[in-house]
């Protein structure tokens, strides 16, 4: 029988995820042109982003449990098709029901992309998951600057948005070669011989649950901001060079420098521990980039601010896999989806609470987010220390209860 080539198996991942990182900063980018080449309405703008969040979330909610059924390495090949396929039809678009459909394709593959690789790599790596989690996850903000990056220069260079979406192609095209011919193992979860029954027990766990309401603040906090950064520093510093983009790009580069050659730092001290001391200065940076009222202050606070979430994702997947690998891929596609979902909801919270005290008070405010995650993160990290600390579970091959 083939053998599973890790290495190949994490490279095809961690090119998948970047693709669909780039996917969501170049259509960020070209949403602008779209709207006024395509006559679209704000409504219809804002039900072509929405589409993105949400295909996202419900394809990873749907494609966890598939893996299963299916096989990881299917359900990245279907990724595959609808990356590709989702690109052209969004190149082909002359109109709103058109450039629609391309965009809830490519957020379906976004979520089978983020349903597959997360219990693939928990289980080509069972004896170091959160570490390898946090690595692989380096991608999602190197995929946003990658793609943030090269949607400015081809702005610079006069290139038009087809020729922008057309860039998610390369990574699309790279992960689908890698894959192929590949043995995929089976989900941990079925390896042990888990029953798919049990699977869907786990969710009930009280911890599992506590995890789970912490999943929908940690999302919210790392990347509800994004969205409203550039409107902020552009708003209210008054850039004229419209700047605020760079301020997205400079902090998904901290965010993946951190998780690239800082993965150990989860078991330095203990996943749960980690995020309850990284919400303080995520929760200052935001605090501070609020009061900022020049560049250096504003880049000097979002640096803080990158700093303090960015183990965050792949800290909670690595969390779920390592205490509930019974849960397989479902918990991990829960987990997946959850971050998604709340993302979309934060969108609309923070705009109104822009309304309500204004966009100077935006930040101020989604700086409260964290400061919960310190009681949260705390009151776990108390409790596994009167059962001897932060402890991992393992599951035998053949494992049936």
């Amino acid at each position: 029988m083939t053998r599973v080539d890790r290495s190949r198996l994490f490279l095809a991942s961690c090119t998948a995820l970047a693709a669909t990182a780039m996917s969501f900063a170049i259509r960020g980018d070209i949403m602008g042109d779209v709207q006024r080449l395509l006559s679209l309405s704000d409504v219809q703008v804002g039900w072509i982003l929405g589409a993105a969040f949400w295909g996202f979330g419900l394809s990873i909610l749907v494609g966890g449990p598939l893996c299963d059924v299916l096989g990881m390495g299917t359900i990245i090949r279907i990724a595959a098709v609808g990356h590709i396929g989702g690109a052209l039809l969004t190149v082909l678009s002359k109109d709103f029901t058109t450039f629609f459909a391309a965009t809830v394709i490519i957020g379906i593959a976004n979520g089978l992309v983020e349903a597959a690789i997360n219990p693939l790599v928990a289980t080509i790596y069972s004896e170091d998951k959160t570490r390898r989690l946090v690595t692989l996850h380096a991608w999602f903000p190197g995929g946003i600057v990658i793609g943030g990056v090269l949607a400015f220069l081809f702005t610079q260079l006069g290139l038009n948005w087809q020729a922008k979406m057309i860039l998610l192609l390369a990574p699309a095209a790279f992960y689908t070669a890698m894959a192929m011919g590949q043995r995929f193992p089976p989900t941990e979860r079925k390896a042990a011989g888990v029953p798919f029954g049990d699977m869907f027990r786990e969710v009930a766990r009280p911890l599992f649950l506590i995890v789970w309401a912490a999943m929908w603040i940690t999302a919210a906090t790392e990347l509800g901001p994004g969205s409203w950064i550039p409107t902020i520093f552009n708003r209210v510093m008054g850039s004229s060079a419209q700047a605020g983009i760079l301020v997205v790009v400079w902090i998904n580069g901290v965010m993946y420098l951190l998780r690239q050659f800082g993965a150990n730092a989860a078991h330095a001290v203990s996943p749960v521990a980690l995020i309850g001391v990284t919400a303080i200065p995520a929760a200052v940076g935001l605090y501070l980039f609020s009061l900022a009222d020049s560049p250096l202050t504003a880049f000097a606070a979002a640096t803080l601010f990158a700093a303090g979430v960015a183990f965050w994702w792949p800290t909670m997947l690595g969390i779920t896999s390592e205490r509930f690998p019974r849960g397989g891929a479902l918990l991990l596609a829960i987990i997946g989806a959850s971050g998604s979902f709340s993302t979309a909801v934060a969108g609309p919270i923070m705009g109104w609470i822009s309304e309500t005290y204004g966009t100077a008070r935006v930040l101020a405010y989604w700086a409260l987010l964290p400061t919960v995650l310190v009681a949260i993160f705390g009151g776990i990290y108390l409790y596994d220390r009167t059962r001897g600390g932060y402890s991992v579970e393992k599951l035998s091959r053949g494992q049936a209860v």
